[in-house]
C-alpha cells in the first residue's frame, strides 16, 4: 500500500486555528552543540504556509496556514518569542515547512529576520532537499552568522523513501548536501525510526544506514525521530497492519551504535517519548538514558558524575 497525495489529504482531520502573526510555540532547551558542550538553544516554531510536499507521515500541517505567510509576520513572531525567551547561543527557526519557500518565508522579510538573528552563534532552519540552492548562502551572508540547514533525508532505503511521498530521491539529498557544503553551511539531518512497512529490526538497520549516509555527505548532526501516528493516514496504515510505532529500546540501540562511531553528533528526538516506551514502567529510565546520550554524546554512564558544563556565553 503506497498512499497517494490525494489519499493522504483525504485522511486528514481538522487543522488547528492559528494566527499568522504569532508563533505556534517557542521554548528554551539545552543541546550538545558543535562546540562539543551543552549550550542553550532558543527554538521558535513559526506559523506560516503549509509545506508544499505532502509527506506520508507528516502531522506538522496542523499548525500551518493555507494561504501564503503575510509579509512582516515572521519578524513579528520573532519579536514576540525572543522578547520572552532567555539568552541563548543558538536559534532554531522551525516553520513546519521550508524556510527557502517564498510562500512560507517571504524573501522580502529576510533583512528584518537577519537583523533579529544575527547575534546568535548559529541559526538553524529546516528545508526540503529539493529547495536547497544558492539562496541559502545568500541568507547566511545577510545574517553574518553561521547557518545550519536541517534536511529531511528520513531514510536512505530507496523503496521506503519512495513510499513516503516525499517527492525526492537519495540523489536529491546528496546534491543538496553538496550545495550546502560549497556554501560552508552546516548540515543537520532528520532520520525516521521505523517508517511504515518496516519491522523493528529493519527500522534499526535502516536508521543506522541512513545516519551513515548522512555523515558520508557532510552532516554535522543527525536527529533520529520515532515515527508516530496522528495525521489520519498513519492510523489507517496501523489498522491495516502496515505500521506500528517503534520502541524506545530500538531508539537506544540506534543512538548508542551511531554515537560509538564518533563521526558526528546523533540526537534522539524525545518529543512525546513516553508513548514509545517498551512498557510504561520502563519509560522514565529509557528516556533518562536517551537524554544522557543526547547531552554527553558518550556511552559512558555519567549519572553519578557532575553534570556536563553548560556554556552560556
Amino acid at each position: 500500500m503506497q498512499p497517494t497525495t490525494s489519499e493522504i489529504l483525504a485522511a486528514r482531520g481538522e487543522r488547528k486555528t492559528v494566527d499568522a502573526w504569532r508563533p505556534a510555540h517557542f521554548l528554551s532547551e539545552l543541546e550538545f552543540s558543535r562546540h562539543r558542550r551543552l549550550e542553550p538553544v532558543s527554538t521558535v516554531f513559526l506559523t506560516g504556509q503549509e509545506c508544499a510536499f505532502r509527506c506520508l507521515m507528516c502531522d506538522l500541517w496542523k499548525h500551518t496556514t493555507v494561504a501564503p505567510t503575510p509579509p512582516g509576520a515572521i519578524p513579528a513572531q520573532l519579536d514576540l518569542a525572543l522578547s520572552q525567551l532567555p539568552p541563548a547561543l543558538h536559534l532554531k527557526l522551525y516553520n513546519s515547512s521550508n524556510f527557502f519557500d517564498n510562500n512560507a518565508v517571504p524573501r522580502a522579510d529576510w533583512p528584518a529576520i537577519a537583523e533579529r538573528v544575527g547575534g546568535f552563534d548559529t541559526v538553524i532552519v529546516e528545508n526540503h532537499p529539493r529547495l536547497v540552492s544558492d539562496r541559502c548562502g545568500e541568507f547566511q551572508q545577510l545574517c553574518e552568522t553561521q547557518l545550519e540547514v536541517a534536511l529531511g533525508l528520513e531514510t536512505s532505503h530507496a523503496p521506503t523513501l519512495a513510499g513516503l511521498n516525499k517527492q525526492m530521491t537519495v540523489r536529491d539529498f546528496e546534491n543538496a548536501c553538496g550545495v550546502l557544503r560549497r556554501q560552508q553551511i552546516l548540515i543537520r539531518v532528520f532520520i525516521l525510526l521505523k517508517p511504515p512497512g518496516t519491522t523493528e529490526g529493519e527500522a534499526i538497520e535502516q536508521s543506522l544506514e541512513s545516519i551513515r549516509l548522512a555523515f558520508d555527505n557532510g552532516a554535522d548532526v543527525c536527529s533520529v525521530i520515532p515515527v508516530r501516528p496522528g495525521n489520519g493516514m498513519m492510523e489507517q496504515l496501523q489498522t491495516a497492519g502496515l505500521f506500528e510505532p517503534p520502541r524506545l529500546s530500538s531508539l537506544i540501540t540506534v543512538l548508542e551504535t551511531a554515537v560509538s562511531w564518533g563521526r558526528g553528533r546523533v540526537l534522539a528526538d524525545l518529543w512525546d517519548a513516553p508513548r514509545f516506551a517498551d512498557y510504561p514502567a520502563a519509560a522514565d529510565a529509557q528516556i533518562d538514558h536517551l537524554q544522557r546520550l543526547n547531552h554527553t554524546q558518550s556511552l559512558i554512564d555519567k549519572s553519578d558524575s557532575p553534570r556536563p558544563a553548560i556554556c552560556t556565553s
